[in-house]
């Protein structure tokens, strides 16, 4: 059997194009004693993995050159010979970049698929979806009758974080950029939402939007929205630091920005996470995610690209801002 797969040529200096990736080809054998054959179905990109790109660890390995890359797949099970899978089974995996694999079960996750569809297990009830759990409840500590700014509200963690937000009885404002996107915010929720492509002052946009200051930011982009954010927060407010996706294609470093004296002034309280680390409120993620789901509160949406020789397409589009909610690619 052959499977194509996604390779980087190069690490990126400043923002990746199209150069930097290559699609080859792979034989898949048929599986040992112990190991099984699966198909991917569909594939994730996230920011995340522009950190991969640069060629240095940071919380992780980075991407190897002239090899399949990795990534959040979900797929299934096509032969098996061991004990723990059956053919037919769906199962989520790092072993993303690439239409199909054999491995030893280490690492596989398998899904039931009976209320959640197997594609929004790389999404809003996987790891995208726990992001936003984890910096609202853990980060931000939100209380319900708080408010909270969404940066990126559009994007896969922030709707995630818009639909939570409320659920936990808070009170949202959203920055998205452009008209459909603003309006998308306010449809899964968000009580105000800013277009911050065409805010003149994106922190007095917010609080006329919202009618005042925010007790939580929750960070996706940096940038001028950091620097917004340290004017909107009131005294003793909470960010969460999830990402910064103006700042990861910068070539070199930047200037601070000149008011973090706030930071300082309001007693504010930041928390930069990774997901990976906050592994234990899982199983709180996963009651409160099934209630939400349950009573209508919450509810995915995907922009979804079609093939493998698509991958790199569907990742540069992140940065771009071409996806709406969770961008995924179906095989």
């Amino acid at each position: 059997m052959k499977s194509r797969e996604i390779h980087l040529t190069a690490y990126p200096k400043g923002e990746p194009t199209a150069d930097h990736f290559e699609l080859g080809e792979a034989d898949i054998p048929e599986p040992s004693d112990g190991e099984v054959r699966v198909v991917n179905k569909w594939l994730s990109v996230d920011p995340y993995m522009r950190g991969r790109m640069s060629g240095i660890r940071t919380y992780i390995d980075p991407f190897r050159l002239e090899a399949p890359m990795e990534g959040g797949a979900v797929g299934q099970v096509e032969t098996s010979n061991h004990p723990d899978f059956s053919e037919g089974d769906w199962v989520m995996s790092m072993h993303g970049w690439r239409e199909a694999y054999v491995t030893k079960g280490e690492g596989l996750q398998k899904l039931d698929t009976s209320h959640i569809a197997p594609e929004d297990y790389l999404g809003i009830a996987g790891l995208t979806g726990m992001t936003a759990y984890v910096g609202l409840k853990r980060c931000i500590d939100l209380q319900p009758g708080e408010t909270v700014w969404i940066s990126a509200g559009a994007g896969a963690v922030g709707s995630a974080a818009i639909q939570f937000a409320k659920a936990m009885g808070a009170k949202v404002v959203a920055t998205a950029g452009g008209a459909e996107k603003v309006e998308y915010c306010k449809s899964i929720g968000a009580d105000a939402a800013v277009d911050y492509k065409s805010a003149d002052n994106l922190a007095k946009s917010v609080k006329e939007a919202i009618g005042g200051g925010v007790d939580g930011y929750f960070e996706n982009v940096g940038g001028t929205h950091w620097t917004a954010a340290l004017e909107v927060l009131k005294p003793k407010g909470r960010i969460a630091a999830c990402g910064m996706i103006q700042r990861y294609n910068d070539a070199g470093a930047q200037p601070l920005p000149d008011n973090l004296t706030n930071i300082v002034a309001k007693s504010l309280k930041i928390q930069g996470f990774i997901v990976s680390d906050h592994f234990d409120m899982l199983p709180d993620f996963i009651s409160d995610l099934g209630q939400w789901m349950a009573a209508g509160k919450v509810s995915p949406r995907n922009t979804v690209k079609n093939g493998i020789e698509n991958m790199p397409g569907a990742f540069l589009g992140l940065f771009s801002g071409e996806n709406t909610g969770k961008m995924l690619v179906k095989l």
